[in-house]
This record gives C-alpha cells, sequence and structure tokens, in this order.
C-alpha cells in the first residue's frame, strides 16, 4: 500500500520559486526579464535544462544564466510552475497563448505538457484551430513532434486541399508538411493541379531558377529534382489526364526517372501492357453528402452581391455596372469571418491579435449613422510580432466604399505603389491603431482603445492608391468585419 501526497509536495516545489536565497540559476526571457531556478529541479524535469546547465559555466557568484529569446515572460512563468509544481492553469487563458504555450513546451523538450496542450486544443479548441488554420498548419510542421494536430489538419485539408495549396503563403509550407499531404489518398484535387503546385513549391525554393522555362539548363533541372526528391515518390503519375501528361508533365520531365517517363509513354500508347514503374492507387474521392441545413448569412454588413463584387475584384474582373463580374449565386471564393467587431469586441489590439498569422483577407468597415460601407483587401499575412511600425509591399491590394450599399455605387480603388500598400504597427501602437491601408488611404483608429466610441479612423487620397473612396476626413463606425476570403472547393 503506497500512501500519496501529491497536492502537498506541488504546493511545496511551487513555493520554492519565491526562494530569493536558495537559487543557482538565472533564466532571462525576452532579453528582459529574469526568473531565479534551481539547477537540480531544471535537471530533473526538463531534458533542454540539463543539456543547457551543462554547457553553461557559473559566474562570479556561482550562478548559471541561461538565456532565452522569443519566448514571452507570460508564457515562461506558465511553464515554469509546471516544471516545479506540474500544474497548468489554463482558465481563461486566450487561446492564442494555450497554443504558444504547446510550442514553447515542445521546444524545451517538456513532452508531457506538449502533448496534453496539444490534446487540449484538438478537443476543447477546434474552432479556433480552424479560424487561424494557416497560422497552425504552417507552425506544427516545424518538427515532427505534433503527431496528432497533423492528422487534424491534414484531414481538413484533404477535404478542402485549396485551403493551402491556394493560399499567399504556401511556397513556405515546411517540405515535411507537403509530403504528408502528398503521402495521403483522400487530397479532393486533380493529380495534375497537384503536380503543379509542388513544381511551383519546389521552384519557389530555388529563386536563381530562370523564370522563363526555355532557358533552363542540365544544372536547373538537377536542382529542381534535389529539391523534390521527398515529393515526388508520391505523385500518382498513372492517374494523370492524357492531356495533363503532355502540357505539365512533358516540360519537366527531366527531373522524372527515366524509366518512369518510358512508362509513362508506354501507358498512352499502349495501357494493357504492363509497365516496370510502381503504380500508386488513385487517390478517393469523396462522394457522401452532408443532410441539407439553412445557410445563414455569413455577414450582418454585407450581402451574397456585395462578396460577388469584391471577389470579382480579387480576380481582376471589369468594374463596370452592368459587368462581367461574378453573380450573386456563383462567385468562387468563401468568405469565412474572422472577426466580427460586436461579437469579438472593437478594441484595436483584437483586430492585431485575432487577425495574426492570417493571409488573404477583407476588412469590411460599416460607417455608424449612414449606410456606408467601406473595406480593403490584404493578400499578405497579418503580423503583430513586429517592434516597430512598417510599410509592406503588396501589388494586389486595394480599397473600396459600396456606397450606401447599393452595389451601382462602389468605388474600387486598386494600389497605385505597391510598396505602400499597407502599413503594419508595431507592438507599441497596436492599442491604438488597426489596420492600415496606405499609410492614411482608409485605417481604422481609436486613443481610447474603442473603434466605436469616437470619429477617429481616417479615408484621405495618400496617393498610395488610385482614387478616393469617400470624401476626405475622419467617421465614426458602427461595425466591423474581417473575412479569409480562399477559393471554394468544386
Amino acid at each position: 500500500m503506497a500512501l500519496k501526497f501529491f497536492d502537498k509536495l506541488s504546493q511545496n516545489f511551487t513555493e520554492l520559486l519565491n526562494d530569493t536565497d536558495d537559487y543557482n540559476v538565472i533564466i532571462e526571457v525576452e532579453a528582459k526579464k529574469k526568473f531565479t531556478a534551481h539547477s537540480n529541479v531544471l535537471r530533473c524535469r526538463s531534458l533542454y535544462f540539463r543539456k543547457e546547465l551543462d554547457t553553461t559555466t557559473l559566474n562570479e557568484n556561482n550562478v548559471k544564466i541561461i538565456l532565452i529569446s522569443k519566448i514571452s515572460e507570460q508564457i515562461f512563468e506558465i511553464i515554469l510552475k509546471y516544471i516545479y509544481g506540474g500544474i497548468v492553469n489554463l482558465e481563461n487563458v486566450e487561446t492564442r497563448i494555450i497554443f504558444d504555450l504547446m510550442l514553447t513546451a515542445n521546444e524545451l523538450e517538456l513532452e508531457e505538457l506538449t502533448k496534453k496542450l496539444e490534446t487540449t486544443l484538438i478537443e476543447d479548441k477546434a474552432s479556433w484551430l480552424k479560424t487561424h488554420f494557416s497560422l497552425v498548419y504552417h507552425s506544427i510542421f516545424l518538427n515532427n513532434n505534433f503527431k496528432d494536430l497533423e492528422k487534424f489538419c491534414n484531414d481538413i485539408v484533404a477535404k478542402y486541399p485549396n485551403l493551402i495549396f491556394d493560399s499567399g503563403d504556401f511556397t513556405s509550407l515546411q517540405e515535411s508538411a507537403l509530403v504528408s499531404l502528398l503521402k495521403r489518398d483522400d487530397i479532393q484535387m486533380e493529380e495534375g493541379k497537384i503536380w503543379e503546385y509542388t513544381i511551383k513549391w519546389g521552384i519557389s525554393q530555388n529563386p536563381t531558377l530562370p523564370t522563363n522555362l526555355e532557358e533552363w539548363n542540365k544544372e536547373n533541372f538537377l536542382t529542381l529534382k534535389i529539391t523534390l526528391q521527398q515529393c515526388l515518390p508520391y505523385i500518382r503519375y498513372f492517374h494523370i489526364s492524357n492531356a495533363d501528361i503532355w502540357d505539365k508533365i512533358e516540360p519537366y520531365k527531366k527531373i522524372l526517372d527515366k524509366q518512369l517517363w518510358k512508362d509513362l509513354n508506354q501507358n498512352l500508347v499502349l495501357p494493357d501492357r504492363p509497365v516496370k514503374s510502381i503504380i500508386l492507387p488513385a487517390r478517393l474521392v469523396l462522394t457522401q453528402e452532408l443532410p441539407a441545413r439553412v445557410k445563414e448569412p455569413f455577414s450582418t454588413i454585407i450581402s451574397d452581391e456585395h462578396a460577388a463584387e469584391i471577389s470579382s475584384w480579387i480576380d481582376h474582373k471589369t468594374t463596370a455596372y452592368p459587368s462581367t463580374n461574378y453573380p450573386s449565386t456563383n462567385y468562387p471564393y468563401e468568405f469565412q469571418l474572422i472577426l466580427r467587431g460586436r461579437k469579438d469586441g472593437f478594441s484595436p489590439q483584437t483586430f492585431w491579435n485575432i487577425c495574426h498569422g492570417h493571409t488573404g483577407t477583407v476588412v469590411i468597415i460599416k460607417v455608424k449613422g449612414t449606410d456606408e460601407i467601406l473595406g480593403g483587401y490584404n493578400p499578405l499575412m497579418w503580423d503583430n510580432t513586429k517592434s516597430y511600425d512598417a510599410y509592406m509591399h503588396a501589388n494586389d491590394s486595394f480599397i473600396f466604399s459600396l456606397g450606401n450599399g447599393n452595389i451601382q455605387n462602389s468605388i474600387l480603388s486598386r494600389v497605385a505603389i505597391p510598396q505602400y500598400a499597407l502599413y503594419y504597427y508595431g507592438k507599441s501602437y497596436q492599442n491604438s491603431y488597426g489596420p492600415d491601408f496606405g499609410g492614411g488611404s482608409l485605417y481604422m483608429y481609436s486613443s481610447v482603445s474603442n473603434f466605436t466610441m469616437n470619429n477617429e479612423s481616417y479615408s484621405s487620397h495618400s496617393g498610395c492608391y488610385e482614387k478616393q473612396i469617400r470624401a476626405t476626413g475622419y467617421f465614426p463606425i458602427d461595425d466591423y468585419e474581417v473575412f479569409n476570403v480562399n477559393k471554394k472547393t468544386t
């Protein structure tokens, strides 16, 4: 029989953190905050700290100083309490903090905590993971320790591959992430398109390759072949249409094994004759249909007609009215709500916290006291980690006015100076400024951290965009929404 007193033990060890007399380790995070700790506890609880302590020398006070960058004070305080007491209190903790905590725990080789946080996110925070899909997907493949999250995300991508393949940051995807997708049998995309995206990714990893394929030499093709050596074995070549074999594969045949290219040619002429190459099975096509359900409005500010018009602008279709714009019943983009002021709050910092990591977004602003609707499209990723303000270069950004809600009164203004398309604020200004298009062409601002409390948001003709979208001046905000805009799957 064993008597166990873990609660008291945990409490006693946690109290050690307040012992300022007996510590022999100082841990500095963010190059400013210092935490005191005890080497014996750190060694027992973390392989990371064991290795750090083994390679760190004592200073003149017989104390070892460990420097850890890129970890916030808030997160490291939670980590340290876990190391000493084995307790992590997630009550009232934002999901983004839980996600960052999981990444940090993994970096510090705290396997038990990492696994528990991964499970918590999947079981209790699935909606947040889906809303911040691009951020999550690009983070978890930095190493191979998040197998459950990888499966969670890949199950989604298999059904909706455009979430990743058509995202603006697709080419920055880790190789392991791309390979894990190519291995799957259930990606809902034509094999010829999968080949195209794979080639696109490979070329983007080698920016010195000539842009004109006709100028490529033997070394260029070899470079691409080496880059894609982990990806090419998982392409289902024998399930690519004849037209795509000639239009999409043939130009890059030099990166394939000679036997494979020979077998592909033979298969086109004599499909019943056996080949020497391995033939992977065709990917499964999901045919199950979801039960019919009532479609809830995707927005409280704009309509499907507005979404169709904005979709047309993204695809550079004509803006004349009547026009060849997409119809309101069949436009190619899905507007996925990220943030709604009346639901999530009107603090500028809320915008930066929620929209961070999202790529290809539309900001919709409803002006108080009028029917006026303003907005802007950002093809880049919002980033709240900058320590300083900076202009961002974007060729496809635009701002607009939907007039009084009547599509005939819309005004579109495309970026005129791409290097000044957007203005991202550093951390010290994110509690006052929200999205800013063109450094003044259209921005949201509040000196009291609530966009609806005053008339401080602003629009003008700064020259960064083609034209004014409203009379120059300040305006009050009634509500606003931010959407991820992704290609619909067919």
